[in-house]
Protein backbone atom coordinates (compact mmCIF):
# COMPACT_ATOMS: atom_id res chain seq x y z
CA UNK A 1 0.00 0.00 0.00
CA UNK A 2 1.64 3.07 -0.93
CA UNK A 3 0.65 7.03 0.00
CA UNK A 4 -0.97 7.61 -3.24
CA UNK A 5 -3.60 4.78 -1.96
CA UNK A 6 -5.73 7.69 0.32
CA UNK A 7 -9.04 6.60 0.57
CA UNK A 8 -11.43 9.11 -0.65
CA UNK A 9 -14.03 7.96 2.05
CA UNK A 10 -15.09 11.70 2.90
CA UNK A 11 -15.18 13.97 -0.29
CA UNK A 12 -14.44 17.59 0.50
CA UNK A 13 -16.73 19.43 1.95
CA UNK A 14 -17.99 21.83 -1.03
CA UNK A 15 -18.56 18.61 -3.21
CA UNK A 16 -21.03 17.34 -0.90
CA UNK A 17 -24.19 18.63 -1.46
CA UNK A 18 -26.14 20.24 1.17
CA UNK A 19 -28.43 17.25 2.39
CA UNK A 20 -25.01 14.67 2.26
CA UNK A 21 -22.87 16.55 4.12
CA UNK A 22 -25.98 17.05 6.77
CA UNK A 23 -25.65 12.96 6.96
CA UNK A 24 -21.59 12.70 7.11
CA UNK A 25 -21.13 10.64 10.00
CA UNK A 26 -19.08 10.49 12.85
CA UNK A 27 -18.04 6.92 12.29
CA UNK A 28 -16.05 7.63 9.16
CA UNK A 29 -12.98 8.73 11.89
CA UNK A 30 -12.65 5.09 12.18
CA UNK A 31 -11.28 4.88 9.19
CA UNK A 32 -7.73 6.98 11.00
CA UNK A 33 -8.06 4.80 13.95
CA UNK A 34 -7.74 1.76 11.09
CA UNK A 35 -4.83 3.52 9.32
CA UNK A 36 -2.79 4.56 12.16
CA UNK A 37 -3.13 1.49 13.62
CA UNK A 38 -1.46 -0.59 10.60
CA UNK A 39 0.60 2.70 10.36
CA UNK A 40 1.94 2.10 14.02
CA UNK A 41 1.85 -1.90 13.79
CA UNK A 42 4.32 -1.56 10.70
CA UNK A 43 6.81 1.39 12.36
CA UNK A 44 6.72 -1.18 15.18
CA UNK A 45 7.42 -4.33 12.67
CA UNK A 46 10.23 -2.08 11.12
CA UNK A 47 12.01 -1.66 14.44
CA UNK A 48 11.04 -5.57 15.66
CA UNK A 49 11.35 -7.42 12.44
CA UNK A 50 13.55 -5.28 10.50
CA UNK A 51 11.10 -4.63 7.80
CA UNK A 52 11.36 -1.01 5.30
CA UNK A 53 10.33 2.23 7.02
CA UNK A 54 9.06 3.48 3.90
CA UNK A 55 5.90 1.86 4.39
CA UNK A 56 4.94 2.88 7.83
CA UNK A 57 6.42 6.65 6.43
CA UNK A 58 3.64 6.40 4.01
CA UNK A 59 0.80 5.10 6.23
CA UNK A 60 1.20 7.83 8.79
CA UNK A 61 1.29 10.22 6.21
CA UNK A 62 -1.87 8.61 4.79
CA UNK A 63 -3.60 8.54 8.19
CA UNK A 64 -2.61 12.59 8.75
CA UNK A 65 -4.03 13.38 5.79
CA UNK A 66 -7.22 11.39 6.04
CA UNK A 67 -7.33 12.63 9.52
CA UNK A 68 -7.12 16.49 8.81
CA UNK A 69 -9.94 15.68 5.70
CA UNK A 70 -12.33 14.15 8.19
CA UNK A 71 -11.66 17.16 10.65
CA UNK A 72 -12.47 19.94 8.38
CA UNK A 73 -15.48 18.15 6.63
CA UNK A 74 -16.89 17.40 10.20
CA UNK A 75 -16.05 20.81 11.15
CA UNK A 76 -18.17 22.41 8.70
CA UNK A 77 -21.22 20.11 9.67
CA UNK A 78 -20.89 20.78 12.68
CA UNK A 79 -20.72 24.99 11.67
CA UNK A 80 -23.86 24.26 9.03
CA UNK A 81 -26.09 21.46 10.70
CA UNK A 82 -25.35 21.54 14.41
CA UNK A 83 -28.41 19.63 14.88
CA UNK A 84 -27.27 16.73 12.87
CA UNK A 85 -24.30 16.77 14.42
CA UNK A 86 -26.62 17.24 18.38
CA UNK A 87 -28.62 14.29 16.91
CA UNK A 88 -25.78 11.92 16.41
CA UNK A 89 -24.80 13.05 20.38
CA UNK A 90 -27.79 11.81 21.63
CA UNK A 91 -27.96 8.37 19.45
CA UNK A 92 -27.90 5.43 21.74
CA UNK A 93 -24.86 4.10 19.33
CA UNK A 94 -23.75 6.94 17.22
CA UNK A 95 -23.31 8.24 20.25
CA UNK A 96 -19.82 6.21 20.55
CA UNK A 97 -18.07 7.18 17.62
CA UNK A 98 -17.39 10.38 18.51
CA UNK A 99 -14.31 9.17 20.50
CA UNK A 100 -12.82 8.55 17.29
CA UNK A 101 -11.60 11.54 17.13
CA UNK A 102 -9.91 11.53 19.84
CA UNK A 103 -8.38 8.07 19.03
CA UNK A 104 -7.09 9.03 15.85
CA UNK A 105 -5.60 11.99 17.34
CA UNK A 106 -3.73 9.85 20.11
CA UNK A 107 -2.90 7.10 17.54
CA UNK A 108 -0.71 10.33 15.47
CA UNK A 109 0.65 11.17 18.89
CA UNK A 110 1.78 7.15 18.93
CA UNK A 111 2.90 7.20 14.91
CA UNK A 112 4.98 10.30 15.14
CA UNK A 113 6.34 10.58 18.75
CA UNK A 114 9.96 9.83 18.07
CA UNK A 115 9.81 11.84 14.94
CA UNK A 116 7.91 14.78 15.89
CA UNK A 117 7.98 14.39 19.71
CA UNK A 118 6.71 18.45 19.87
CA UNK A 119 3.82 18.12 17.21
CA UNK A 120 3.08 14.51 19.01
CA UNK A 121 3.53 16.11 22.47
CA UNK A 122 0.90 18.42 21.62
CA UNK A 123 -1.66 15.59 19.84
CA UNK A 124 -1.29 13.52 22.84
CA UNK A 125 -2.31 16.62 25.07
CA UNK A 126 -5.11 18.06 23.13
CA UNK A 127 -6.73 13.35 22.25
CA UNK A 128 -6.30 12.99 26.08
CA UNK A 129 -8.23 16.12 27.04
CA UNK A 130 -10.82 15.24 24.71
CA UNK A 131 -10.95 11.84 25.03
CA UNK A 132 -12.11 12.59 28.98
CA UNK A 133 -14.33 14.75 27.80
CA UNK A 134 -15.99 12.61 25.59
CA UNK A 135 -16.18 9.53 28.38
CA UNK A 136 -17.48 11.55 30.51
CA UNK A 137 -20.41 12.70 27.85
CA UNK A 138 -20.74 8.68 27.10
CA UNK A 139 -21.11 7.30 30.54
CA UNK A 140 -23.11 10.79 31.55
CA UNK A 141 -25.64 9.74 28.99
CA UNK A 142 -25.42 6.00 30.09
CA UNK A 143 -25.97 6.60 33.29
CA UNK A 144 -28.74 9.67 32.87
CA UNK A 145 -30.42 8.34 30.24
CA UNK A 146 -34.13 7.77 29.74
CA UNK A 147 -33.69 5.84 26.00
CA UNK A 148 -31.79 2.93 25.93
CA UNK A 149 -32.17 -0.73 26.43
CA UNK A 150 -30.59 -3.86 26.30
CA UNK A 151 -30.46 -4.20 22.93
CA UNK A 152 -28.34 -1.16 22.56
CA UNK A 153 -25.67 -2.50 24.04
CA UNK A 154 -22.84 -4.01 21.24
CA UNK A 155 -19.44 -3.53 21.43
CA UNK A 156 -19.31 -0.21 19.80
CA UNK A 157 -19.85 0.50 23.96
CA UNK A 158 -16.59 -0.30 24.14
CA UNK A 159 -14.80 2.64 22.03
CA UNK A 160 -14.81 5.25 25.02
CA UNK A 161 -13.25 2.98 27.22
CA UNK A 162 -10.38 1.85 24.58
CA UNK A 163 -9.23 5.71 23.98
CA UNK A 164 -8.43 5.79 28.05
CA UNK A 165 -5.76 2.58 27.90
CA UNK A 166 -4.37 4.26 24.45
CA UNK A 167 -3.66 7.47 26.13
CA UNK A 168 -0.68 5.69 28.47
CA UNK A 169 0.94 4.17 25.25
CA UNK A 170 2.59 7.66 24.08
CA UNK A 171 1.69 9.35 27.57
CA UNK A 172 4.70 7.81 29.09
CA UNK A 173 6.85 10.19 26.99
CA UNK A 174 5.09 12.92 27.11
CA UNK A 175 3.56 13.00 30.96
CA UNK A 176 3.94 12.58 34.12
CA UNK A 177 3.56 8.90 35.41
CA UNK A 178 0.61 9.01 37.29
CA UNK A 179 -1.92 10.60 34.42
CA UNK A 180 -1.07 7.69 32.20
CA UNK A 181 -2.37 5.18 35.34
CA UNK A 182 -4.85 7.49 35.88
CA UNK A 183 -6.57 6.95 32.52
CA UNK A 184 -5.01 3.39 32.39
CA UNK A 185 -7.65 2.40 35.50
CA UNK A 186 -10.46 3.82 33.73
CA UNK A 187 -10.01 1.86 30.79
CA UNK A 188 -9.35 -1.61 32.42
CA UNK A 189 -11.92 -1.09 35.16
CA UNK A 190 -14.83 -0.09 33.19
CA UNK A 191 -13.95 -2.54 29.88
CA UNK A 192 -14.42 -5.12 32.87
CA UNK A 193 -17.74 -3.49 33.67
CA UNK A 194 -18.72 -3.16 30.05
CA UNK A 195 -17.50 -6.62 28.62
CA UNK A 196 -20.08 -7.79 31.19
CA UNK A 197 -23.01 -5.83 30.04
CA UNK A 198 -21.88 -6.65 26.43
CA UNK A 199 -21.55 -10.53 26.54
CA UNK A 200 -24.66 -10.93 28.49
CA UNK A 201 -26.54 -8.81 25.56
CA UNK A 202 -25.10 -11.29 23.04
CA UNK A 203 -25.50 -14.23 25.14
CA UNK A 204 -28.98 -13.71 26.14
CA UNK A 205 -30.67 -11.93 23.88
CA UNK A 206 -31.48 -11.10 19.75
CA UNK A 207 -27.98 -11.11 17.21
CA UNK A 208 -26.72 -7.86 16.59
CA UNK A 209 -27.62 -6.47 13.73
CA UNK A 210 -26.13 -6.79 10.80
CA UNK A 211 -24.60 -3.77 10.16
CA UNK A 212 -23.51 -3.94 13.30
CA UNK A 213 -21.17 -7.34 13.31
CA UNK A 214 -18.13 -6.18 12.46
CA UNK A 215 -17.85 -4.50 15.91
CA UNK A 216 -17.58 -7.87 17.58
CA UNK A 217 -13.96 -7.22 16.51
CA UNK A 218 -13.74 -4.00 18.35
CA UNK A 219 -13.77 -7.29 21.88
CA UNK A 220 -10.38 -7.54 20.69
CA UNK A 221 -9.04 -3.89 21.34
CA UNK A 222 -9.15 -3.61 25.24
CA UNK A 223 -7.03 -6.79 26.13
CA UNK A 224 -4.45 -5.67 23.33
CA UNK A 225 -4.11 -2.18 24.04
CA UNK A 226 -4.21 -3.03 27.54
CA UNK A 227 -1.02 -5.07 27.31
CA UNK A 228 0.70 -2.42 24.83
CA UNK A 229 0.05 0.19 27.51
CA UNK A 230 0.51 -1.78 30.94
CA UNK A 231 4.16 -2.97 29.47
CA UNK A 232 4.94 0.59 28.52
CA UNK A 233 4.01 1.57 32.24
CA UNK A 234 5.56 -1.24 33.99
CA UNK A 235 8.76 -1.42 31.49
CA UNK A 236 8.38 -5.74 32.13
CA UNK A 237 6.62 -8.54 31.14
CA UNK A 238 4.80 -9.82 34.13
CA UNK A 239 2.09 -12.26 35.23
CA UNK A 240 -0.46 -9.81 34.48
CA UNK A 241 0.63 -8.41 31.00
CA UNK A 242 0.49 -12.39 30.24
CA UNK A 243 -3.03 -12.60 31.40
CA UNK A 244 -4.07 -9.77 29.19
CA UNK A 245 -2.12 -11.26 26.02
CA UNK A 246 -3.47 -14.39 26.52
CA UNK A 247 -6.48 -13.21 26.35
CA UNK A 248 -6.63 -10.65 23.28
CA UNK A 249 -5.24 -14.25 21.65
CA UNK A 250 -8.18 -15.89 22.82
CA UNK A 251 -10.36 -13.60 21.67
CA UNK A 252 -8.10 -13.95 18.04
CA UNK A 253 -8.85 -17.59 17.95
CA UNK A 254 -12.48 -16.93 19.30
CA UNK A 255 -13.50 -14.54 16.12
CA UNK A 256 -11.49 -16.30 13.39
CA UNK A 257 -12.99 -19.57 14.02
CA UNK A 258 -16.22 -17.67 13.40
CA UNK A 259 -14.82 -16.05 9.95
CA UNK A 260 -16.76 -17.07 7.44
CA UNK A 261 -19.88 -15.32 9.21
CA UNK A 262 -17.69 -11.83 8.65
CA UNK A 263 -17.12 -12.73 5.16
CA UNK A 264 -20.78 -12.75 3.90
CA UNK A 265 -21.60 -9.45 5.95
CA UNK A 266 -22.30 -6.88 3.36
CA UNK A 267 -19.88 -3.97 3.40
CA UNK A 268 -20.78 -1.08 5.86
CA UNK A 269 -18.75 1.96 7.05
CA UNK A 270 -18.79 -0.68 10.61
CA UNK A 271 -16.48 -2.38 8.52
CA UNK A 272 -13.66 -0.24 9.69
CA UNK A 273 -14.35 -1.95 13.10
CA UNK A 274 -12.31 -5.03 11.41
CA UNK A 275 -9.05 -2.88 11.16
CA UNK A 276 -7.76 -1.17 14.28
CA UNK A 277 -8.43 -4.01 16.78
CA UNK A 278 -6.68 -6.34 14.56
CA UNK A 279 -3.93 -3.76 14.76
CA UNK A 280 -3.57 -3.56 18.17
CA UNK A 281 -3.47 -7.72 18.14
CA UNK A 282 -0.86 -7.39 16.19
CA UNK A 283 1.42 -4.52 17.99
CA UNK A 284 0.78 -6.79 21.00
CA UNK A 285 2.92 -9.61 19.25
CA UNK A 286 5.18 -7.59 18.18
CA UNK A 287 6.00 -6.62 22.07
CA UNK A 288 5.18 -10.23 23.19
CA UNK A 289 8.18 -11.08 20.62
CA UNK A 290 10.38 -8.01 21.50
CA UNK A 291 10.14 -9.18 25.44
CA UNK A 292 10.41 -13.02 25.11
CA UNK A 293 12.77 -13.41 21.93
CA UNK A 294 10.42 -16.25 21.36
CA UNK A 295 9.76 -17.39 17.25
CA UNK A 296 6.65 -18.17 17.69
CA UNK A 297 5.32 -14.51 18.15
CA UNK A 298 8.09 -13.37 15.70
CA UNK A 299 6.00 -15.50 13.15
CA UNK A 300 2.34 -14.64 14.66
CA UNK A 301 3.71 -10.92 14.60
CA UNK A 302 4.45 -11.31 10.83
CA UNK A 303 0.92 -13.41 9.96
CA UNK A 304 -1.36 -11.13 11.81
CA UNK A 305 0.94 -8.33 9.77
CA UNK A 306 -0.01 -9.63 6.60
CA UNK A 307 -3.58 -9.97 7.40
CA UNK A 308 -4.58 -6.80 8.78
CA UNK A 309 -2.75 -5.00 5.54
CA UNK A 310 -4.90 -7.13 2.96
CA UNK A 311 -8.23 -5.89 5.64
CA UNK A 312 -7.38 -2.49 5.47
CA UNK A 313 -6.33 -2.39 1.65
CA UNK A 314 -9.97 -4.32 1.28
CA UNK A 315 -12.11 -1.63 3.25
CA UNK A 316 -9.86 1.10 1.39
CA UNK A 317 -10.86 -0.17 -1.88
CA UNK A 318 -15.10 -0.94 -0.64
CA UNK A 319 -15.39 3.28 1.17
CA UNK A 320 -13.67 4.60 -2.06
CA UNK A 321 -16.03 2.16 -4.20
CA UNK A 322 -19.29 3.31 -1.77
CA UNK A 323 -18.32 7.12 -1.72
CA UNK A 324 -18.24 6.80 -5.66
CA UNK A 325 -21.60 5.20 -5.74
CA UNK A 326 -23.06 8.30 -3.44
CA UNK A 327 -23.41 5.08 -0.68
CA UNK A 328 -22.09 7.49 1.90
CA UNK A 329 -23.24 10.41 3.87
CA UNK A 330 -27.08 9.38 3.35
CA UNK A 331 -29.89 8.54 5.76
CA UNK A 332 -29.59 5.30 7.34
Amino acid sequence: MTAHAQPQAAPAADALPHGRLEHFPVSLFSTVMGTAGLAIAWKKAHAVLGLPAPVWQALAALASGLFVLLAVVYAIKLARHPAAVAAERGHPIRLNFFPTISIGILLLAIVWAEEAPLVAGGLWALGASMHLAFTLMAMSSWIHHTHYDIKHANPAWFIPVVGNIIVPVAGVKFAPLEISWFFFSIGLVFWLVLLTIVMYRLFFHEPLPVRLTPTLFILLAPPSVGFIAYTGLTDQLDAFGRVLYYTALFLTLLLSTNAMRFFRVPFFISAWAYSFPLAAMTIATQVMYARTQAVFFAALGGVLLAVLSGIVAVLIFKTVQAARQRALCVPE
